[in-house]
């Protein structure tokens, strides 16, 4: 196997087993609440930023596999023939930068909802028009043109190399920190509507990853967005009306 098959299958494994590992740590926090072992309504700001760092990483390095996974070609073919690793670590580090900026704000959101009593113990939205806020915010901004700047980035990440590429271990970070705010650009709205559904409810986690993870890699992803807009402005009048 040539050098750069044997950097590709390093970098899978390793994002396999970070995700795999993240979807663990998750798994056994919500079998906890569950028992009533672990976060109640005053969970510490350290254990909430905590819980969402790690549910980014499962939830976004999927969508973001092949791009990390091209990076490393690219760079492994790049004129200097600098070697795929640990270029490809470090732009991972700097996508997920961006994805832990994020979730400083959602821990933040979080406690001061807790805060309010506007979620129950199980994290969830307890206030009717609180949920269809959040799946009205969620519905409109699918159908922003700026969250259709941003699915583009995410879709194609070849093109993104192209107008971003910087050399070394620095512009490694930089780009992964840059690709990693369009994806925020793109899928920030989708995160927060775990506040409506449960942010430890695991079926509803991977049911948003797996939209994501549609939305950027599978043919129509755009019309995907669009129409989960609809969807979602839909479900928030239904929420707001029920008796």
């Amino acid at each position: 196997m040539e050098r750069l098959g044997i950097e590709r299958l390093v970098v899978g494994l390793s994002l396999s087993a970070s995700i795999a590992l993240a979807w663990l740590y998750l798994w056994r926090e919500a079998a906890a609440m569950h028992s009533g072992m672990a976060m109640g309504m005053a969970a510490s700001m350290a254990l909430l930023f905590a819980m969402w760092a790690v549910m980014m990483v499962g939830m976004m390095l999927p969508s973001a596999a092949p791009a990390i996974l091209l990076y490393g070609t690219l760079v492994r073919r790049h004129a200097e023939h600098r070697r795929a690793l640990p270029a490809a670590w470090v732009f991972t580090a700097g996508y997920l930068l961006a994805w832990t900026v994020f979730s400083a704000a959602a821990a933040l959101l979080q406690a001061v909802l807790q805060h309010y009593a506007l979620l129950d113990p199980m994290m969830a939205s307890s206030s009717r028009p609180l949920s269809a806020l959040l799946l009205a915010a969620a519905g409109v901004y699918q159908l922003t043109p700026f969250k259709s700047r941003c699915l583009t980035r995410c879709r194609e990440p070849l093109a993104f190399f192209m107008t971003h590429w910087r050399p070394g271990a620095a512009g490694a970070l930089r780009m992964g920190m840059s690709h990693g705010a369009y994806c925020v650009g793109c899928c920030a709205a989708l995160m927060l509507l775990l506040f409506a559904v449960g942010v430890m409810d695991l079926r509803a986690v991977a049911a948003i990853a797996a939209f994501v993870l549609a939305e950027k890699l599978l043919p129509g992803g755009r019309l995907t967005a669009r129409f989960a807009g609809l969807a979602l402005l839909a479900l928030a009048v239904a929420t707001l009306l029920q008796r």
